[in-house]
């Protein structure tokens, strides 16, 4: 202990820290009141309205799915095959025109809902979804969309949906991580798309790596090399003794609280974190209901967080390298068959399986990208019809599908013009989806608010407006 005086507090943590689990500056615990609360940190549920959600899952699929190949029909596309399309465009096509869908729609359950072949499995769940085909954002670049689809704004300067979800309600789990992101590789963007910015650090995403889906892989460094958990409690109690005598003197060293928070969460998740990030513990039965992809298994993963508590989880369908595969600039079609085989099974999986637990009513889930992509062809100098071409990004009309967590099942909300290119009926934009899932969730988007440099911030901005007529 004498030669211990002689180290700066930081280095002490640098040193002591090794085997904690440095898992981000995330998870909602605060160190059940052993520590005091950063400054604007809220300390309990922000509730303006009675929730009918609890927790939320966002299936992300990045580079942005074929609105017209999925869950919007349009035999105008068949019919004018090949025509330029008119208007103002984003750019001008350079491809062989309006390029119909291949894929048969059909309507399904007793509500009728109307989705692609593609989807034979979450057609079982139909009366379960809320389809939003009317979505609309600002630009139709992967960057911005993405940053304005996560954080409500084109520029990497903001809090994301999940710091705002956390920061307003808090955690159900002192022992888990409030807000949980799970990716088999870093995003476009990265860790701004989970970012808590000027929200205090406690807020900000815990990213997991599932391309490796066995516990030690996925949660680096949660067990200590050398010390047992008694001899962990004891050096965690003399930093937090430090602490506080360091705060006596001092004021505002709200990085420094996160850090020990960090590890108090990380010390505590060697128990409860071994169990809920261990899908191996599931049946046979219910990893098979899911299927064997990385989405698949990160789908029931997430179940079991946001069973075990975890209020947000993003799962996102991205490669291993991190690569964008619904981007489809060519191979549009035979792409989306292979993409969506995976996609459905594990979705309509994951919607079961929070359906017979009691589970989905008070869970919101929601599937899409940043956008959708053009009803016309994207052709390169190689080819120049329709069995290999792409389709390019697109975002003033493009699909949602959102289900349980207090939204009407069973419902296709708005519509986009003849051909899929406008959202011209009940148009939804980016800022009215979060306005509509912040209200679910209990909470007034105008009234979650943040005082950073000068001026009260919040998710929505200015704008956002909530949709009422998707809520039951």
């Amino acid at each position: 202990m004498h030669n211990m005086n002689l180290l700066s507090r930081r280095e002490l943590l640098s040193r002591a820290g090794t085997g904690f689990g440095m898992l981000g500056l995330a998870g909602t615990m605060q160190a059940a009141g052993l520590l005091g609360h950063a400054a604007g940190a809220s300390t309990s549920p922000v509730l303006h309205t009675p929730p009918k959600a609890k927790r939320v899952i966002f299936l992300f699929m990045n580079g942005a799915p074929s609105h017209v190949d999925t869950f919007d029909p349009k035999p105008a596309l068949e019919k004018h095959a090949g025509e330029q399309p008119t208007g103002k465009l984003y750019k001008p096509s350079k491809g062989a025109g309006f390029m119909p869908s291949p894929f048969k729609f059909a309507a399904h359950g007793e509500s009728g809902v109307v989705m692609s072949e593609l989807f034979p499995h979450m057609a079982q769940c139909a009366d379960d979804l809320c389809v939003i085909r009317s979505m609309h954002t600002a630009v139709p670049n992967h960057e911005p969309g993405l940053l304005m689809m996560h954080c409500g704004n084109q520029q990497p300067i903001r809090p994301c949906l999940g710091s705002w979800v956390s920061y307003g309600l808090g955690t159900e789990n002192e022992n888990l991580p409030g807000f949980v992101v799970l990716s088999p590789g870093r995003p476009v963007v990265g860790p701004q798309l989970w970012s808590n910015s000027f929200l205090p650090g406690e807020h900000q995403g815990t990213a997991v790596d599932t391309n490796n889906l066995e516990v030690d892989k996925l949660l680096a460094n949660i067990r200590h090399p050398h010390l047992d958990r008694s001899q962990q409690r004891e050096q965690l109690d003399l930093l937090l003794a430090l602490n506080r005598r360091h705060l006596e003197q001092r004021q505002n060293e709200s990085a420094l609280d996160e850090q020990i928070r960090a590890m108090e969460l990380a010390y505590e998740m060697q128990t409860e974190a071994s169990e809920a990030f261990d899908v191996s513990r599931e049946p046979k039965s219910v990893r098979e209901l899911y299927g064997e992809s990385t989405f698949a298994q990160s789908c029931l993963l997430a179940r079991r967080l946001v069973e075990r508590g975890v209020r947000m989880v993003q799962v996102y369908y991205v490669t291993k390298n991190g690569k964008q595969p619904w981007d489809t600039h060519n191979k549009n079609n035979a792409k989306h068959r292979t993409l969506c085989a995976d996609s459905d099974r594990a979705t309509a999986a994951l919607l079961m399986d929070l359906k017979a637990r009691g589970l989905l009513d008070d869970t919101l889930v929601v599937w899409g990208g940043e956008f959708g992509r053009t009803p016309y062809a994207q052709n390169d100098k190689k080819n120049k019809g329709f069995e290999n071409a792409g389709r390019d990004h697109h975002h003033t009309g493009f699909s949602m599908v959102l289900a349980g967590g207090g939204v009407r099942g069973g419902l296709a909300y708005g519509a986009t013009d003849e051909f899929g290119m406008d959202a011209i009926e009940n148009r939804v934009h980016v800022h009215d989806l979060h306005a509509t899932m912040l209200h679910l969730l209990g909470i007034d988007h105008e009234q979650l608010t943040y005082r950073y440099s000068g001026r009260d911030f919040r998710l929505t901005d200015v704008h956002g407006r909530v949709v009422h007529d998707i809520i039951t």
